[in-house]
C-alpha cells in the first residue's frame, strides 16, 4: 500500500474475482498484468457547466499515488466486456483509467445527443485536472464512437494531452451516416437500436433476439416509419439524421471534427480494418496529421468493426502507447510510421507512408462483352440493366459493423441478378499487387436524374468464385448528363486497398445502382430522405465503354508488377 491514501468520492466495488480479466488477457495476448490489485470507485459524479452530472468509474493500481489518468468516455455503459477491454486492462497494467458514460446514458444526467461530445469531454479534462488523485499528463483511448469522443476533444484539450488511441473510427461521423451522400441506413437504424434498447432489463439479449426484427424493419418505405416499425416509438436523432442531410446543415457543424484535425498536438496511433466502413475516413485522418507535421502512426489489419483481431490488436497497442506517453519508465521499440496487412499475400507489411511510394496508377477499361483490360476500349455498345428499388440490389458482404455481417463472401448470388452487370479479366500472368486508393470513372446514363451507381472490386478464383475485395457507392441527385446521349461521367471513390491477386486469378468489376440495406435504396423521385412519399420508381440503367466514353478503374499498382 503506498503511504499517500486519496480521498475518491463514489461507491467502491465490491471485491470480485480476476478470472475474465486474466482469461481475456490471455486470449488478446496481453503482456502480463503487472499490477493485478486494482482499486475501482463506481459512479463518480462528474459536474458539467450547464448543471447536468454524468458518472464515472476510476480504476487505479491500488495503493498507487496521484498518477497521470486515461480518459474513455462511452454512451454503452461501464460494465461487462467493455469495462475489462477499456479499464480494467489497461489499469492491471499500470495505467490509470475513467471510464465516463456519455450524457443522457447509463446514469449520466441529459439527454444524449449522438456525437455532440466536444463540451462534455473537455469540461471532464478540466474536472480530472482537479483531482486529487491526477497528476501530469492525460491521454484517451477508445473505439468506434468512443474514438469520436477523442476526436471531439483532441485539437482543443491542452498540451497535457499527450496521446490519442483511436480504433475504428473517424473525425467524421457526417461522413459515416451520409456515404457517398446517400443514407447510411443500416448503420443508422442499427444504432438506433442500441441506443434504445441497451439500458432495458437484459437489454444484451433483447439486441441479439432483435436482429431479425432489425432486418425487417430495414426494409420499411418510407424512411421516416422504420424507428417506429423497429422500437415501437420514434427516435428524435434518427429523424434528425434524416431530415438533416443537406451539404453544410449547421446540424452537424458540432458533431464534425476533421477541420481540427491538424492542430491536434498529441500523438495519435490509429488501429483500423480493411472491411470496417470507417476505414477510408481513417485513412484520411492519418494524412490530416502526417501533412499536419505531427505524431501518427496508422494499423490497419484484416479485420471488420469490432472484430476479436482488431480489438486485440488495438489492446495491445493500446497499452504499448499509453504507457510510453504516460509512464516515465516505459519504452517503446522504433517502428515505422504505417502498419498494413496484405490480405492475398497473407502477410504484414511495414511502410514509411500511406500510400507508401512506389505506387503507380493503372487504368483498367470496361470492354465490350463484359471483359476488363489496361487497354482502351474500342467501339462498342453499352451494357444496360434496369434498377427496381421496391426489389432493391442487396448488400452482400463489405464492410460491416454487425457481429452478424461476414465481409469477405461469394458473391455468385449478387453476380447472377439482372440488376448488377460485370466485367473479368483475363488470367493474371503473374502476382499483381494494389496499395493505395481505388477509384472508378463510369460513364453512366440512367432515364432517372436521381438515382445510385454501386462499384465493387472482386477477385475471381482457379475455380470461377468471385470474392469481394473493396468496393465504393455514389448518389446522384438531379446532376444534369455532360453529353446529348445522356451519359454523364460519375467518379465512385472504393474504400482503400492492399491486396495481392494471385497468378492465374481475374479481377472483376461490378456496378449495379444499390446495396441495401447498407445504403438506403434511391427511390428515383428526389425526395428527401425524411419525405413521407412512398413512390418507388424503376430506372433504366447504361453504362458506356467506348473511345469517347472510356469507363475505367483506377489502381494502385505497386511498381515492379505488371
Amino acid at each position: 500500500m503506498s503511504s499517500v491514501e486519496l480521498p475518491v468520492a463514489g461507491r467502491k466495488s465490491r471485491p470480485r474475482p480476476r478470472v475474465r480479466a486474466r482469461a481475456l488477457g490471455r486470449a488478446l495476448r496481453l503482456p502480463k498484468a503487472t499490477t493485478p490489485n486494482l482499486d475501482v470507485r463506481r459512479d463518480l459524479p462528474v459536474p458539467m457547466p450547464d448543471g447536468v452530472t454524468l458518472l464515472a468509474d476510476l480504476y487505479r493500481p491500488d495503493g498507487a499515488g496521484p498518477s497521470p489518468t486515461v480518459l474513455v468516455r462511452t454512451p454503452y455503459g461501464r460494465a461487462g466486456i467493455l469495462a475489462l477491454i477499456s479499464a480494467r486492462l489497461l489499469a492491471e497494467r499500470g495505467l490509470q483509467v475513467l471510464l465516463q458514460s456519455c450524457r443522457g446514458t447509463f446514469g449520466s444526467g441529459g439527454t444524449l445527443e449522438p456525437f455532440r461530445e466536444r463540451d462534455d469531454g473537455l469540461a471532464t479534462l478540466d474536472w480530472i485536472r482537479e483531482q486529487p488523485w491526477h497528476s501530469g499528463r492525460i491521454a484517451t483511448s477508445g473505439a468506434s464512437y468512443l474514438g469520436i469522443t477523442q476526436w471531439a476533444l483532441a485539437a482543443d484539450a491542452g498540451p497535457d494531452l499527450a496521446a490519442v488511441a483511436a480504433v475504428v473510427t473517424s473525425s467524421d461521423p457526417r461522413s459515416q451516416m451520409y456515404p457517398g451522400d446517400g443514407f447510411g441506413l443500416e448503420m443508422a437504424l442499427g444504432w438506433a437500436q442500441i441506443a434504445s434498447v441497451q439500458e432495458r432489463r437484459l437489454g444484451s439479449l433483447r439486441l441479439l433476439l432483435g436482429h431479425r426484427r432489425l432486418i425487417r424493419a430495414l426494409d420499411t418505405w418510407p424512411l421516416i416509419g422504420a424507428d417506429q416499425r423497429l422500437l415501437g416509438t420514434t427516435v428524435p436523432f434518427y429523424q434528425d439524421w434524416l431530415a438533416r442531410s443537406a451539404p453544410g446543415d449547421q446540424y452537424w457543424a458540432p458533431r464534425v471534427f476533421t477541420e481540427e484535425v491538424s492542430r491536434v498536438e498529441a500523438d495519435v496511433d490509429l488501429v483500423g480494418g480493411w472491411y470496417d466502413p470507417f476505414v477510408r475516413d481513417q485513412v484520411r485522418d492519418f494524412q490530416r496529421l502526417r501533412d499536419g507535421g505531427r505524431q501518427v502512426h496508422l494499423t490497419i489489419g484484416p479485420w471488420a468493426h469490432l472484430s476479436p483481431g482488431v480489438v486485440a490488436e488495438a489492446t495491445r497497442r493500446a497499452i504499448l502507447v499509453l504507457r510510453r506517453h504516460l509512464d516515465p519508465g516505459a519504452s517503446m521499440p522504433g517502428e515505422s510510421p504505417v502498419r498494413v496487412y496484405v490480405t492475398g499475400a497473407g502477410e504484414w507489411r511495414d511502410l514509411p507512408d500511406w500510400p507508401p511510394p512506389g505506387i503507380e496508377e493503372q487504368r483498367w477499361h470496361l470492354q465490350a462483352n463484359r471483359a476488363l483490360a489496361p487497354a482502351p476500349p474500342g467501339p462498342s455498345e453499352p451494357d444496360s440493366f434496369r434498377y427496381d428499388p421496391a426489389d432493391p440490389t442487396p448488400a452482400l458482404g463489405g464492410p460491416v459493423t454487425s457481429v452478424f455481417g461476414r465481409p469477405r463472401v461469394d458473391n455468385e448470388p449478387l453476380e447472377r441478378r439482372g440488376d448488377v452487370v460485370t466485367y473479368t479479366s483475363a488470367p493474371l500472368l503473374q502476382p499483381l499487387e494494389l496499395l493505395g486508393a481505388i477509384r472508378a470513372d463510369v460513364y453512366f446514363g440512367s432515364d432517372r436524374p436521381h438515382t445510385d451507381v454501386f462499384v465493387r472490386l472482386c477477385e475471381v478464383d482457379a475455380r470461377g468464385v468471385s470474392t469481394n475485395v473493396c468496393d465504393g457507392y455514389r448518389r446522384l441527385a438531379g446532376e444534369p448528363p455532360n453529353a446529348v446521349d445522356g451519359a454523364r461521367r460519375v467518379e465512385v471513390e472504393l474504400s482503400p486497398i492492399a491486396h495481392r491477386f494471385a497468378a492465374g486469378h481475374r479481377l472483376r468489376v461490378q456496378i449495379s445502382s444499390g446495396a441495401h440495406p447498407r445504403f438506403a435504396r434511391n427511390p428515383g423521385t428526389g425526395s428527401s430522405l425524411d419525405s413521407a412519399d412512398a413512390e418507388l420508381l424503376p430506372a433504366n440503367q447504361r453504362i458506356f465503354h467506348d473511345p469517347s466514353r472510356p469507363s475505367a478503374v483506377v489502381l494502385p499498382v505497386l511498381a515492379g508488377t505488371p
